[in-house]
């Protein structure tokens, strides 16, 4: 069965469509305004193997926060349609990803409950567009549309672009190794029976 969704959000503020495969080869296409954003999503895409298709026209005259928040809202959704029921899923993903000088964790339970954990330093407060603290308000809102807990950690960084790089690569293949799908997992990892 294919594990592929696409959601639309649209408000006065913003106009954003995702697309995702879970299942995909890590090929993207992404629109939002905002370089930096589309340069953190493409790699997100590649180092997740998702396939994934991002736009988003916001009211970049403003600021790029309701931009950024929406992309997330609207991949978070999409992301959880695409997991269906989660039959099957390994649930659980963590990965440390290093850039240069600094070293990134993310762990990942995809429980259906949402919780954030997010202990990373900002070094500078702008990369090119994006305000550097859009970034802990794009993972918490993916979060908590996902219903996931994600944990995100870093443990030494200066250069803020690799610091940022290393949280959305690890972030992503903690996603992929959770996504997984086990002959040896029957219905849903819990002993609840549901996720």
């Amino acid at each position: 069965m294919a594990r592929v969704a696409e959601k639309r959000r649209t408000t006065r503020e913003t106009d954003v469509a995702a697309k995702i495969d879970l299942d995909g080869r890590g090929t993207s296409t992404i629109a939002t305004g905002i370089g930096f954003l589309d340069h953190m999503l493409d790699l997100f895409a590649r180092h997740g193997l998702f396939d994934l298709e991002v736009t988003c026209a916001g009211d970049l005259q403003i600021d790029g926060h309701h931009s950024v928040e929406d992309v997330a809202i609207t991949l978070g959704q999409a992301f959880a349609e695409a997991l269906g029921d989660k039959s099957g899923i390994e649930r659980y993903g963590v990965a440390y990803v290093p850039m240069d000088e600094a070293l990134a964790r993310a762990v990942v339970d995809l429980s259906g409950r949402a919780y954030f954990v997010y202990r990373v330093t900002n070094t500078r407060q702008r990369i090119g567009e994006l305000d550097v603290e859009l970034v802990e308000h794009f993972w918490r809102s993916f979060a908590h549309e996902v219903r996931c807990n994600l944990h995100v950690e870093l443990f030494y960084g200066t250069n803020q672009h690799h610091i940022i790089e290393a949280v959305f690569k690890a972030a992503a293949r903690s996603l992929s190794a959770a996504t997984r799908t086990s002959a040896r997992i029957e219905g849903v990892l819990s002993t609840k029976g549901a996720l």
